[in-house]
């Protein structure tokens, strides 16, 4: 499983940071990125709760 972010979309709310730390962070420009190529199995439930909160639907989850 992996994620990406839509930085065009990212409004750098830090939802998904917050919620899945080991996946997301925000950058020097406030806005998130991927840190991890493959989502570990035990953080993919975290992942695709921050999909389902980010507010502009900037995450996408490839399974």
């Amino acid at each position: 499983m992996k994620a990406k972010v839509n930085r065009d979309a990212c409004i750098g709310c830090g939802a998904c940071a917050s919620i899945c730390p080991d996946v997301f962070e925000l950058d020097d420009e406030g806005l998130s990125v991927v840190i991890s190529d493959e989502i570990e199995k035990d953080k993919q439930e975290d992942a695709k709760d921050a999909k389902d909160t980010c507010p502009t639907s900037a995450i996408e989850i490839e399974e």
